[in-house]
This record gives C-alpha cells, sequence and structure tokens, in this order.
C-alpha cells in the first residue's frame, strides 16, 4: 500500500513585476514515486497541467537558489512575506510561479516525516524484486 500526501494552495503565476494571478494548484508526493513530487495546476483550461520534478530540488529550493534547465527553484521575500519562487520552462512556453514558504515547508516535512531522505530506494522494492528474480 502507498501514501498520498497532498496539499491544495493558491500560487500566483507572476506576469510582471508588479502583476500577478492567483491560480489553484494541487502539491502531491507519493510514496510510490519517492523521488518526486508533482504540482498540478488548475489553469483555465480543459484539462489541469502537471509538472514533476525532484522533491530534492523543492526541498533545497526553499533555502536556496538551485535548479538548472526546465525547474528552478529559489526563496525571496516579497512585501515582508517568505515565498519560494518556482521558474518552469518547456518548449511550450516558461511560468513563474510563487508560494508562500510556510506552507509549502509544512507539506514537505510531511512527505520527510512518510519517506525519510536516503531511505528512497527502500519504497522502490527493488531488493525485493532482486530477491525473487534470484530465487528462481
Amino acid at each position: 500500500m502507498h501514501t498520498v500526501v497532498e496539499r491544495e494552495l493558491e500560487l500566483h503565476l507572476i506576469l510582471a513585476p508588479e502583476r500577478s494571478i492567483p491560480v489553484p494548484a494541487r502539491l502531491v508526493y507519493r510514496t510510490d514515486d519517492p523521488y518526486a513530487v508533482r504540482i498540478t495546476f488548475h489553469i483555465d483550461s480543459e484539462h489541469p497541467v502537471d509538472w514533476t520534478f525532484a522533491r530534492e530540488l523543492l526541498v533545497e529550493g526553499v533555502f536556496r537558489p538551485c535548479g538548472h534547465g526546465d525547474v528552478r527553484v529559489w526563496p525571496t521575500k516579497v512585501d515582508g512575506r517568505s515565498v519560494v519562487l518556482v521558474a518552469l520552462s518547456s518548449p511550450d512556453g516558461e511560468a513563474l510561479l510563487q508560494a508562500p514558504t510556510a506552507q509549502v515547508s509544512a507539506w514537505l516535512e510531511r512527505t520527510l516525516r512518510v519517506v525519510p531522505p536516503g531511505s528512497e530506494a527502500g519504497q522502490l522494492g527493488i531488493d525485493d524484486g532482486l530477491d525473487r528474480l534470484l530465487a528462481r
């Protein structure tokens, strides 16, 4: 049986330095995919947009800038509030999203309690599968 840790929250899509729009989103962590986190954005379209990337990237990005390429994450302050910025890039376009650090951190802590860092491989059942394969 696998555990799912979810959190609904409102992100802000940054359109310009002084302009953003709220974007409902869901953070999802599944123990059957222990290295990854998924963010689902509910934008004005028929289908939600999903992004999946390393949990470690989001954990580190709460404290310091990290990532390169398609996903970059870094902490900052906006109007005195701590936020995490997530820059996403794909062939279809780019997006800069802002999330409240406290909400992201609380959700990440829940995922880290379910699967502590360094124990992710144990969730995949690789050792059990190898044992069964070699027992034949």
